[in-house]
């Protein structure tokens, strides 16, 4: 009887430890479910998808303003620059890109453009079919103090019916941020200060 006593409270006390065993195990795998589950659903929060005009979705990151500093900068500076240099021989084609190029910039801008309006450089491209482009080679930008200088370099290309006219393009300016991003602004910066350094005529081909 003793020993039947004895082979219960023992079986007994492997059930508890087997209990015990079980529970601390559930436990910790529960634990870490959890805690996976809470890592994958803040990775997947740090992601956006953009769909683009073809359809496409691509996968942004999201990140602070500080760390795209570099790469918005860069972008605002060669969209305004195309959209200030390149034309077709079209007077509302023109009107259009100016518009674009004045929002992302101040009144220095704004001076380059009436100079050359008031020369009648635009004129002369819509009568005399004048297409034009400009490529980038490279754009320094110095983030360390704001408002932040940049210098652009790049080619500008004039079609004329009788030539080809490659010009260098060198500017200068300031970039500042602005509080608010708008749809005619969407990076947030404005060009100061903006001047042209060189525009000398590289090499002319005739047609």
């Amino acid at each position: 009887m003793i020993q039947q006593l004895k082979n219960i409270d023992s079986a007994f006390k492997h059930v508890r430890l087997f209990t015990a065993v079980l529970t601390v195990s559930c436990t910790i795998l529960c634990g870490y479910c959890i805690y996976y589950c809470f890592q994958k659903i803040s990775d997947v929060s740090q992601k956006v998808y953009v769909i683009t005009s073809e359809g496409k979705a691509i996968q942004a990151v999201l990140s602070t303003r500080k760390e795209n500093i570099p790469v918005e900068a860069k972008d605002h500076i060669l969209t305004f620059h195309q959209y200030f240099f390149s034309f077709s021989p079209d007077e509302k084609a023109i009107e259009s890109n100016i518009r674009k190029a004045l929002y992302l910039a101040d009144e220095s801008a704004k001076q380059q453009y009436d100079a050359l309006k008031e020369k009648g450089y635009y004129n002369s491209i819509v009568s005399g079919n004048v297409s034009q482009s400009v490529t980038c080679d490279s754009i320094s930008l110095n983030t360390n103090v704001h408002p932040y200088y940049f210098r652009f370099s790049g080619k500008q290309q004039i079609i004329r019916s009788t030539a080809t006219i490659t010009r260098n393009l060198i500017t200068e300016g300031y970039l500042r941020e602005l509080n608010e991003r708008t749809e005619s602004n969407p990076h947030g910066f404005l060009i100061e200060k903006w001047t042209t350094i060189d525009n000398t005529i590289l090499s002319s081909t005739k047609r």
